[in-house]
């Protein structure tokens, strides 16, 4: 008997478990994503896939030829854009300078290496979120754009069992969150 009540209270708990996100979802007030979205490179409205990774710490970007200048005596970061948009199919090219927001030291297995982040905005659902991004070739990833847990703070609620929940839709009238500055 005690061995019934046993798996009866697991299947319970598993059962309840596996009932959760979709109640998340229907309580919330706050935007669901999920672990894959459409977001919008702005301003130029690319729309590309993006990973919502909830163990990355920093949001990442797919860039190319990055270039590291000092300019007016500040560090600066010079950069290609190679994207393929999702919603044409056309390959969307663009060579961009920007300051470098910070150096970020990575630690692992091969040794430490850097990679500077900048500033870009994206648009996720029907809104834009000015973000710190740190820059690397992912030519090789299945999704040019990584969305770390700084970022995924303040978006809403991340469901992991679900993909493309929402639509990205910015226009003029879209509000826009500002980078806040979290070293």
């Amino acid at each position: 008997m005690f061995a019934l009540m046993r798996h009866l209270s697991l299947a319970t708990l598993l059962a309840t478990t596996t009932l959760t996100p979709a109640l998340a979802q229907e309580t919330t007030e706050q935007p669901v994503f999920g672990w894959v979205e459409k977001a919008l490179v702005e301003p130029w409205g690319v729309e590309v896939k993006a990973k919502l990774d909830s163990g990355a710490l920093t949001s990442s970007l797919d860039a190319r030829d990055i270039e590291r200048f000092e300019k007016d005596d500040e560090d600066w970061v010079r950069f290609r854009l190679e994207l393929e948009d999702e919603a044409t199919g056309e390959m969307f090219e663009k060579t961009l300078e920007r300051p470098v927001n910070r150096d970020l030291v990575l630690r692992g297995a091969g040794g430490t290496s850097h990679r500077p982040t900048v500033i870009m905005t994206i648009c996720l659902g029907d809104t834009r979120y000015e973000e710190d991004f740190s820059l690397r070739n992912r030519s090789k990833m299945n999704y040019p754009l990584l969305l770390g847990r700084r970022t995924i703070s303040h978006l809403g609620v991340l469901d992991v069992d679900k993909t493309f929940l929402s639509d990205p839709g910015c226009d003029e009238d879209s509000k826009t969150v500002p980078y806040a500055d979290e070293k």
